[in-house]
This record gives structure tokens, sequence and C-alpha cells, in this order.
């Protein structure tokens, strides 16, 4: 009885039961073929180790938050493979292979380390995916990493995202031109790359869909003003007492704030505050609120603030600079890319909306809406959490209405903004009226701010808050 073409079998066995006889290898030398077999397990594939991949910012060691696969489950290219969590962002690492995962090398909330293995997938080698040594050396790639692909002797950077776009629209990465750092091929260079091609005219970047407003009989009803100041109680924990200490090593975002916040303390801090009085902005808004929910937004008074910082650093550019460590040369940051503080379970975080200087009110509280939703799940990704060259915290959100913020290297200058409360004032006529009154508090780098160049932003911040149709003279 003879058996013809088995790869890699270690066994095979009779399917009548009165045939009891196992072979070995040895005896899988003969040319016929008998129908009354059939092969166990047969594998075929090469087994290779999946290794976390360097993301960038000197990150060595991230945090496993979730598995997306278990062993044995298949896999294909940009598949998500796993989050992971460092001192900087949330990360989702995909697949770059089509395989069967065979072993995952951590479990959740166990540290793992770049060039380490991740896991191990068994791969199709009689389909030649790649070479031996280029699957078993490359790391994973992750929607943020800068990724290299070597095509006829150049080599191209492009995220999987960028890659699988290209792919989906036949679009040879060679063939497009990357206007990204390093001729990084972005998003927008495929789209502009295929509107030629096609013959479209697209946008350079998305923009939110503008709807117009409905009639009033279509519009949401009003929220009764009974159910409108409703303060929301506290959320109470239940409280376990052990009775013992308990010690617990710091990581992810945490670890991120004990190394920024020590660099920050390094320098020399001064404070400026100031009252503002927000009655015409708070009309404004409850104007447009409406708008911007029909729109599919939630327009806070955030939305606003960051915009009049931005108009202001167009004035005073030496708060949106940068000082290196050597305090020798000073970079004025071309783009506005505000950050606002979070507080979120997994500690403090600062993503920035990017390019303010040439975004409406309404774009900046689309964008604000899209971090606070990712900022809440845990999955901002290190694009939304660096860059940043100017900061706002929104103190007044849980409570308190002056503070002392810490600067955030290597920015210069930030923003601390209090709670609105109801305060009686005085009028040009000596007549006492009801208005919105807001505290900001102000720290700056003392190295390359002086005080009175900080007074004088604050002032104009404060002019476009308390006459917010201002801002229409001086919005490009």
């Amino acid at each position: 009885v003879c058996i013809h073409h088995v790869r890699s079998c270690h066994s095979v066995r009779f399917i009548k039961s009165k045939y009891v006889c196992v072979f070995d290898k040895s005896a899988l030398k003969f040319s016929h073929q008998q129908r009354l077999f059939r092969t166990s397990a047969v594998s075929c594939g090469q087994i290779v180790q999946f290794k976390l991949s360097d993301i960038g910012e000197g990150i060595t060691e991230v945090t496993v938050k979730e598995w997306y696969i278990k062993e044995g489950d298949s896999v294909s290219q940009f598949d998500s493979i796993c989050e992971v969590q460092s001192d900087k962002a949330s990360v989702t690492i995909t697949s770059r292979y089509d395989g069967i995962i065979r072993k995952l090398h951590y479990n959740l909330d166990e540290i793992a380390y770049v060039g380490k293995p991740l896991v191990d997938i068994e791969i199709d080698a009689s389909k030649g995916v790649a070479p031996e040594e280029d699957v078993v050396e490359t790391p994973p790639m992750s929607h943020e990493e800068h990724t290299h692909q070597e095509i006829k002797g150049h080599k191209t950077l492009a995220t999987p995202a960028v890659r699988r776009l290209a792919m989906e629209n036949n679009i040879k990465l060679s063939e497009v031109v990357g206007t990204g750092k390093d001729n990084r091929i972005l998003k927008e260079d495929i789209l502009n790359y295929l509107a030629k091609q096609t013959g479209a005219i697209l946008p350079p970047s998305p923009k939110a869909e503008i709807i117009p407003p409905l009639p009033k009989s279509e519009t949401m009803p009003a929220v009764p003003k009974d159910k409108a100041h409703k303060i929301p109680g506290p959320v109470s924990r239940p409280i376990v007492f052990s009775g013992k200490d308990k010690t617990e090593p710091i990581t992810g975002f945490h670890k991120a704030m004990v190394k920024t916040m020590s660099a920050a303390l390094k320098i020399p801090h001064f404070g400026y505050c100031d009252e503002i009085d927000l009655t015409q902005l708070v009309q404004l808004r409850e104007e447009l609120k409406p708008l911007a929910q029909i729109r599919g937004v939630k327009l806070s008074f955030m939305p606003f603030f960051i915009k009049a910082a931005s108009l202001g650093l167009l004035q005073y550019p030496i708060l949106n600079a940068s000082l290196d460590e050597s305090c020798q040369n000073v970079t004025y940051k071309a783009s506005h890319n505000i950050g606002v503080a979070m507080d979120t379970e997994q500690g403090l975080i600062v993503p920035n909306v990017k390019n303010v200087q040439v975004c409406s009110v309404f774009e900046i509280a689309s964008e604000l809406n899209r971090l606070q939703l990712l900022g809440s799940a845990g999955q901002l990704g290190t694009n939304d959490l660096t860059g940043g060259t100017f900061t706002l915290s929104n103190i007044g959100t849980i409570g308190g209405t002056y503070t002392k913020p810490v600067i955030l290297p290597p920015e210069v200058a930030i923003g601390a903004l209090g709670k609105i409360q109801v305060l009686p004032r005085f009028n040009g006529k000596g007549e006492v009226f009801k208005a919105q009154i807001m505290n900001v508090s102000w720290s700056a780098d003392h190295r390359i701010i002086d005080g009175a160049t900080m007074a004088r932003f604050s002032n104009l911040w404060k002019s476009y808050m308390e006459n917010p149709a201002s801002m229409l003279l001086d919005l490009k």
C-alpha cells in the first residue's frame, strides 16, 4: 500500500477500523496511490515570529490592552491583531501577512517589548508571500508608524492605511509623490493622484458636510428650563478596604505625565490671571448650538476659546514657539496645533487640534468631538497626541476658578479656563446686571516671554471672547 505526495506528515492511518497500522516517515517512499488512506493534520506552512515594531517617540515597551484574535484564528493583511498602550498613545497593531495565529506571547495587561515576538503566525510558504528572512526579521506595522517598502531601489514611506487605500484603487506607490515629512505618502496624496487619473476634483482634506437648517417646525424641541440645569450627582464607587498597602508600577499615560512634568518644572514659569465676561458668547452659542446639532456636532465653548487663541497667536507668534535645550534658538511654529487637556480613565491626556489657523469654529468643534470620543475609549493615536504648539486646559468642567497650569515642553505657554459663573457686575452707568463670568489663568516660559507680551495676548483673547462678533473681522 503506497502513498503519493505527502509533505510534513507525522502519521498516516487507514480509514477502516480493521487496519490499525500506523506508518512512520520512513515508510512513505512508494509511488502508487491507495484510496483507503487519508492524512492527519498536515502542516505545510511556515511559522514566523511577528515582532513588535518600533512605534517611535523612543518607546521601548507597551502594555497589551486588548487582543482582537486568539490562537487558531485566521488573519489577513491589515487585520487588527491587538491594541497596545504606551506612555504616549494607544496603537492598534495590524497584521502584515495572511495566515493562522499559532501563539500569543503575552496576556492582557502584560508588558510587551519592542523587537520581541508578539505572536507566532503560520503562513503558507508555497505562496511566496515574502522571502524567509524578510518574514522573520520585519516587525508588524501599526497605524501611526512609518513603514518602508522597497520599489525598484526606491524607499517609500506610508502607513498601512495609506497602503491599503492604494491597493484597493490599484495604485503603485512608486508612482505617487509624497508630500509628508521625508517624502512620506499621505492619504491626501493618494486621493489627489486618483483625482488626476479620473478627472475628479477632490478637496485637500475631508470636510464635514454642511446641511442647511430645517424649518422651525422640524427643529429639535427645546429643553425645558427645569431640566436644562440639573446637576448630575457624583459617581460613587464601592470602597474596598483591604487593610494592606499596595504597590503598583507607574505605567501608560501616568508614566508619560511623570516624565513630562519633571521636565516642565525645569522651566521658569510665571503666571497671569484675568476675568472674562462671556455674556455675549453664551448667547451666541445658544443660537448656534441647534444648527450644530443638525449637522451632527456638539458645540461647546471650547471651539470659540481655541479659535480666539489662534487669532491671538497670529499677533503674538512667540507664544506659539519652542526653545531648544541649549536655549540658543527659538523656533516659531507655522501651524497652530492647539492641545486640549482631557481627564480620562487612563489619566491626563492632551490631544491637539491640528492647523487651527485655517479651521472654522465648526470644524474645530467637529474635530474636538472626534478627539473626545477616542479619548474616552482610550483609542487616541500618536498623531493626535504629538505635535502640539499651544495648550488650553478647561478645568472649569470639573470645578474651580483659578489654577496654575504647568507648561508642556517643548511648548512655551498654556492657559487654564475656570468655570462659568453667574455673578453681579456693574455696567458703565453704575447699574448692577447679571454677567456670565469666567476666570482664565496663563502660564508662560519666562526665558523668552515677558509679562507685557502675555498680558497683551490675554487682552486680545479677552476682547474676542467678550465681543465674539469681532472675530469675524480677523477670520480668513
